[in-house]
């Protein structure tokens, strides 16, 4: 399924019905017909979350289905992302299938290091000209400045210890950060893992503090981006 046609969806879930609705045992019982017992295991999860164990953590995320075929991203923001790329290096932090990474290079063949990080790495693997590192978000195993821009789409949504995971964001980042979560608000039952929710851009400017001064924080469909610029 494409990040289009799920917007649409969420559209009629999140901003139509009334949140009386969306957390009620109706609504369980209908998403449970849809997508079986896992969305009470999500709910649980969520509520769980500061006491969760790794193997907890990791043990959902193996069963959780693949919604978007490839790539979390709409077509829009990858364009935008394509189109803000500053430097000769970049890496993708939570790169997935490596789907942003490749239509990246197909823009930038110059790029003289292009590295995606991620908790697992089997998709993306087989993927030429690509550094892969296993890692988490939250310690990242470079350099500071490492990387002229440094990219996390459909990441900070799922981290619980979100502050630390951007501070480490621009921690590596020599000259841009870019950054999309969904714009979403929290419900007690939805269809995916998500600890953090940002219903309008400023809610997002609020994670990010302190904001540098030179940054963008604008809506992409039912997505923020955000970018900011760590030096020249």
């Amino acid at each position: 399924m494409r990040r289009e046609t799920t917007n649409r969806i969420r559209f009629v879930i999140e901003d139509i019905l009334p949140p009386i609705l969306r957390d009620s045992k109706l609504f369980l019982w209908l998403a449970e017909l849809a997508w079986g017992k896992h969305i009470s295991d999500l709910a649980e999860f969520r509520a769980r979350a500061p006491f969760l164990t790794e193997e907890a953590y990791a043990d959902l995320y193996r069963k959780h289905p693949r919604v978007h075929a490839g790539t979390d991203n709409s077509e829009a923001c990858i364009r935008r992302i394509v189109q803000e790329v500053k430097g000769n290096s970049i890496c993708d932090i939570g790169c997935g299938t490596g789907a942003l990474l490749t239509r990246i290079c197909q823009s930038h063949p110059n790029l003289t290091r292009v590295t995606g990080v991620d908790f697992v790495i089997d998709d993306a693997a087989a993927l030429p000209g690509v550094e892969y590192i296993a890692a988490k978000i939250e310690k990242l195993p470079f350099v500071d400045g490492e990387f002229d821009t440094v990219i996390c789409t459909h990441v900070i949504e799922h981290v619980l210890e979100y502050q630390r995971a951007i501070a480490e964001l621009r921690r590596i980042a020599r000259k841009r950060v870019i950054i999309v979560v969904p714009r979403e608000r929290e419900s007690l039952y939805s269809f995916n893992p998500h600890f953090n929710f940002f219903p309008y851009t400023h809610s997002f400017l609020r994670a990010m503090h302190p904001v540098p001064p030179r940054y963008t924080c604008v809506d992409i469909g039912r997505d923020i981006f955000y970018m900011e610029d760590r030096g020249n």
